[in-house]
């Protein structure tokens, strides 16, 4: 038989879109040819599969070879594609006759010795496979990968030579481990009881982990802006099945390692401030995930917020509201979920005393407006909570923590049952509630209602910002276990806008 068909899997985003691999031998000039537009590793595989199977002590045709990467209109690149391509070429030519092989998808990249070597985006690829109710056989390096879906829909190789044997019945091949997944190894978190006073600060934190709420904190140099925000993932509630397999699938497609050991661990993303809005969104000829979305159902965490360039931020601003970016190129479209928490610390003003009564400011009224204005107003709106941190005495810096002191485990506690409320009552996190779902979910007590409209036309809020302080007074009402929102909730809602105010101050 000289026409052969393979299955295998690209990689567009985190989707895994079915490849046929279709091989013919014919009459003519010794060559080997791929389409389907391949890219340049593609194209390169030739060369990588010739030697393979020279080496595997195969023989390679000295014919034309045609092969045909369908769909056509599909990019295909990276390595992934080695493997499908020379058992195309080993059934083709009859070196190879597996009756079943329809019943089976193939990934890998070939060693010039005919090895496998491990490729990326395998676990979108197991799942695509499960669906279709075929197994994929992979590179031993990536069963590990593979268990998280089940250790019946993958197969792993070392070499080619174990994946023929195996295909015609002569031996069997690697399976993920059966064995269950090991607990998860939580990395060990700066604890919150490390963190000296600051209570009003930390129980911001809480509430916006319990409801999933974005939260900027605002003060001078040395308050603890930083310490309190990475002490955010020592109380975030682990991830759920669903969530987990989704942000691992990111973690696949990218260039990230995945560790199977803590892979229900909420991730947490600190960029630097030179960042570009590339590698923040993501991009690349071949569109790959960005730091938005690799924080998927975890933090995102920008310190010194305004040292960001202002077009980075901007392009903040769809995916804080969608929970998703597109990428677009002339070759191709990527989407990529981004349902992230953000999380940013920032000084008031250029020297960073502006308001402190420890400190003096040398900043003029317009030097700070200005410095406060490379944060957009849609921008800010995005933002649930705006905390102010104050600078502490000497005093209390050399006090030892009181019994007001809690540790990170005690708040986690509460998070969790807060969250498991939401998730029981609403299907999802109180930050995630669209307009008519938070409005089914508040019952405000006599009066409440009233006194927030009152507050917030005074205070010429936007609509988007009368939403956000809605959902967060029904976090910290569901912390209470208080089934009406009350103008107490209301009122510390209101009290966690502290950006707004500072902009009036200095106007």
């Amino acid at each position: 038989m000289s026409l052969s068909i393979i299955y295998t899997r690209a990689g567009v985003g985190i989707e895994a879109p079915l490849v046929t691999v279709e091989t013919h031998l014919s009459n003519g000039l010794p060559s080997m040819s791929i389409v389907g537009l391949p890219e340049a590793a593609v194209k390169e595989s030739k060369d990588r599969v010739r030697s393979a199977l020279i080496n595997a002590n195969f023989e390679f045709p000295t014919r034309r070879i045609t092969i045909n990467l369908a769909p056509a209109d599909l990019p295909k690149d990276g390595g992934r594609f080695d493997l499908p391509i020379a058992l195309g070429i080993l059934c083709a030519t009859g070196q190879l006759i597996a009756d079943s092989i329809m019943d089976y998808e193939f990934m890998g990249e070939l060693a010039l010795s005919g090895e496998l070597r491990k490729v990326n985006g395998v676990l979108p690829a197991v799942l695509a496979a499960k669906k279709q109710q075929r197994k994929l056989v992979i590179p031993s390096q990536n069963l590990a990968e593979a268990q998280l879906v089940g250790e019946h829909h993958a197969v792993g190789g070392n070499h080619l030579l174990q994946i023929c044997a195996y295909l015609q019945g002569q031996r069997d091949l690697e399976l993920p481990a059966v064995k269950p997944i090991a607990p998860i190894i939580r990395p060990k978190q700066p604890d919150l009881i490390e963190v000296k006073g600051q209570y009003a600060a930390k129980r911001a934190l809480e509430v916006a982990a319990a409801g999933r709420h974005n939260l900027l904190f605002i003060g001078p140099p040395g308050t603890g802006k930083t310490m309190l925000a990475t002490r955010l993932a020592g109380i975030l509630p682990d991830l759920n099945e669903q969530e987990a397999i989704e942000s691992a699938a990111i973690t696949s497609v990218s260039d990230q390692g995945l560790d199977t050991n803590n892979w229900k661990v909420r991730p947490f993303r600190s960029p630097h401030h030179t960042a570009s809005a590339a590698a923040m969104v993501g991009g690349g000829t071949n569109p790959k995930p960005g730091e938005i979305s690799l924080a998927h159902h975890g933090v995102l965490f920008l310190d010194e917020l305004p040292e960001f360039e202002r077009r980075v931020l901007e392009v903040l601003r769809e995916p804080l509201e969608s929970g998703s970016v597109t990428i677009a190129r002339a070759a191709r479209r990527a989407e990529y979920p981004a349902k992230f928490q953000f999380l940013a610390a920032m000084n008031p003003c250029p020297c960073g005393h502006f308001g402190n009564p420890r400190g003096v400011c040398r900043c003029t009224s317009e030097k700070i407006r200005r410095y406060l204005l490379k944060l957009s107003g849609p921008f800010i709106d995005r933002i649930d909570m705006h905390v102010d941190v104050p600078a502490m005495t000497q005093e209390q810096l050399k006090n030892k923590p009181d019994g007001r002191a809690e540790s990170s485990a005690v708040v986690r506690q509460r998070v969790e049952q807060t969250a498991n409320h939401q998730i029981q009552k609403n299907g999802k996190y109180n930050a995630f509630l669209n307009p008519k779902e938070l409005e089914t979910a508040l019952n405000f007590e006599p009066g409440a209602e009233d006194f927030i409209l009152a507050v917030l036309e005074k205070l010429k809020f936007s609509a988007r910002a009368y939403h956000r302080i809605l959902r967060v007074s029904r976090t910290i009402a569901d912390l209470e276990r208080s089934d009406q929102v009350t103008q107490v909730h209301l009122s510390e809602a209101l009290s966690y806008r502290r950006l707004e105010r500072m902009l009036m101050s200095v106007a």
